[in-house]
């Protein structure tokens, strides 16, 4: 696999971390999560391919023991807001000291500097302040955010691996590492630079838009059953196509582009696409170049025959499903792990072994509670 040999160093933390941690693990990379002593489990749940240490970061040995995982580690990891790193005695100037080509990646909401960068946020917090949660939502209506998945997962762990990605590569000419300070906010606006670069399309209030829920062709439609069809079809060529699969005549119609009467085509759409079934319409527009596609449900996504013949669903040992990694490569696809996810502490020794920890080190960190090591029991 692409990242394999490489080893990472997570430190645990809500959705963003993991995801990034996830990415690099599933493209080969060996990731050591560390999760805090006492911890329930797992909150994330995207530990696939990973690895987990109990360690106590807030006592000094703890800390020690970090610094001598990093020494030989090639990436860590960190979620934390500015300076807790730091106070903790292992910010990148003191890890750098010891292993100069550590890349050592800050992911936080507000980033390592500014007024907010010690503040507590969530994904709509970052998304707010990156300018982009303004722009979504319906006509006449608030601002919502799309779950959690721009700021958390787009403009946060995704954003910082390729950040991961970019430095090990530059790695490979300087033999240097570097910091990556890696801001959701600012990710979530680098995200959004088309709609920066075009501010001509979105002249309108927000709803009102081409491609913000304003225009009958780019837009969500209910059927029959209930189901919802999406509709995409901004180029002529492709409007007349969905207006073929509507039974509808153009010449009967205004003009596509007519903002003024896009709140009466919606209406009209509406109203066709309400007398069949979403089935039918699939029917209808399968095959076709008219951009409407049913809306899938998780589980009608995984049975769809285009994602089946593309393997785009993966199933673990324990059946749970999940999106295989991508993008696919052709010499040196992902490979993700199809078993279980790591029990909090179940690998604490082995991988202190690895490390080059000998068993009387390993022992009195356990004994002083510095570590601690969960194994599974075995069922009889």
């Amino acid at each position: 696999m692409a990242l394999r040999g490489v080893c990472v160093v997570e430190l645990a933390g809500l959705a963003p971390g993991p995801f990034c941690g996830m990415i690099l693990a599933d493209f080969g990379a060996q990731v050591v999560r560390v999760d805090r002593p006492r911890a329930i489990g797992d909150v994330s749940h995207l530990s696939r391919g990973k690895r987990s240490l109990v360690l106590d970061l807030k006592r000094p040995r703890g800390a020690a023991v970090l610094r001598r995982l990093c020494a030989r580690a090639d990436v860590l990891l960190e979620p934390f807001r500015r300076g807790v790193m730091e106070q903790l005695q292992l910010g990148p100037d003191i890890l750098h000291r010891e292993n100069p080509k550590l890349i050592y990646a800050r992911l936080s909401g507000f980033g390592q500097s500014g007024r907010f960068s010690r503040l507590a946020g969530h994904d709509i917090n970052y998304l707010a302040l990156s300018g982009v949660l303004s722009k979504i939502g319906r006509s006449g209506e608030n601002p919502y955010a799309p779950l959690n998945l721009l700021a958390d997962f787009g403009g946060g762990g995704l954003m910082c691996a390729l950040g991961i990605m970019m430095a090990l590569f530059e790695r490979t000419r300087s033999g240097k590492g570097q910091v990556i300070d890696a801001s959701m906010v600012e990710g979530t606006a680098y995200l959004s630079s088309f709609l920066w670069k075009t501010q001509e399309l979105w002249t309108q209030p927000r709803g009102q838009n081409i491609l913000d829920g304003g225009a009958p062709f780019y837009t969500t439609y209910k059927t029959a059953d209930g189901g919802f069809m999406a509709v995409g079809a901004i180029e002529p060529q492709f409007y007349q196509l969905l207006l073929k699969g509507l039974g509808l005549k153009s010449d009967e119609l205004p003009k596509q582009m007519s903002m003024t009467d896009w709140p009466e085509m919606k209406k009209k759409f509406a109203d066709v696409f309400a007398k069949k079934t979403k089935a039918e319409w699939c029917q209808i527009f399968d095959g076709t170049d008219a951009c409407v596609t049913p809306v899938l449900t998780f589980e009608e996504a995984v049975h769809h025959d285009h994602n089946k013949e593309r393997g785009s669903f993966i199933t673990d040992e324990e059946q749970g499903v999940s999106p295989r990694p991508a993008p696919l490569l052709s010499h040196t696809p992902a490979v993700p792990s199809s078993k279980r996810d790591p029990f909090v502490g179940e690998h604490s020794k082995e991988i202190l072994k690895e490390f080059g920890f000998d068993q009387e080190e390993i022992d009195q960190l356990v004994s002083d509670k510095i570590i601690e090591s969960n194994k599974p029991k075995a069922n009889l």
